[in-house]
Parts: structure tokens; C-alpha cells; sequence
């Protein structure tokens, strides 16, 4: 006879792996309008779903009960937090750089400083093409 109860460790993994799913799509869609409460709100909540996620994950392994379904899931869902990882990776060294462009900093070697390129000028030289 087959019972109808389902199997609760791998329900416990569904959940943890749907709630990981759900503060990821959150934080992608927080991401696209550029929600700043919402990304804070949902990177918070994405990392707590992540390491129960994983915390659930890892007794399931040294009980050698993950159902391969909810391993391919796993694996994607690790993808797409990555992708994520290094797309904010990516923006955050893109605005660092425009924010050292408009405002340098005051003992930077840069060529611009608070009165323009005047500063040039005063150190003399020139440029040869």
C-alpha cells in the first residue's frame, strides 16, 4: 500500500528551495524598477532563505535522500543567485567609476581637480602626439 503522506524531508527541501526561488525573483524584479527598500528588504530575506536552504540541503545529503528533481533545481537556482552576484558586481565597479569621474578624490593624481584642469596648467608640461 502507498502512502499518501508526502515525504517530509523532501517537502521541507521543496519549501526551502521554493522560498529561495520566490526572495530571488523578489530582489530581480526590486532590482529591474530600482526599488532601493525592496532590494534591501529582499537581499535580506534572499540570504536568510538561502542558508536555510542550504542548512536543509545538507542534512538531506548526509541522509542521502535529495530527490534529483530538487537537485536540478538546486543547481539553476545556485546559477541564477550568481548571475545576480555579478551582475550587482559588475554595476557597483561601473557607478564607482563614474562616481570617481565627477568627483575625484583630493589627493588623487587624477588631471581634474575642484578647479578643473587649471591645475595643469600651474604644473607646466605638455602633450606630444
Amino acid at each position: 500500500m502507498t502512502s499518501l503522506v508526502p515525504d517530509r524531508p523532501a517537502s521541507e527541501l521543496e519549501t526551502a528551495l521554493a522560498a529561495v526561488e520566490h526572495r530571488l525573483s523578489a530582489l530581480g524584479m526590486a532590482l529591474c524598477v530600482r526599488d532601493t527598500v525592496g532590494i534591501d528588504l529582499h537581499a535580506t530575506e534572499l540570504h536568510r532563505a538561502l542558508a536555510v536552504a542550504v542548512d536543509q540541503f545538507a542534512i538531506a545529503a548526509r541522509r542521502g535522500s535529495v530527490p534529483p528533481d530538487l537537485r536540478l533545481r538546486l543547481v539553476s537556482t545556485s546559477g541564477q543567485v550568481a548571475a545576480q552576484r555579478e551582475s550587482l558586481a559588475r554595476a557597483t565597479a561601473a557607478l564607482d567609476r563614474a562616481i570617481d569621474v565627477l568627483m575625484p578624490r583630493e589627493n588623487s593624481t587624477s588631471l581634474y581637480s575642484t578647479q578643473g584642469s587649471a591645475d595643469r596648467a600651474a604644473r607646466g608640461g605638455s602633450v606630444l602626439a
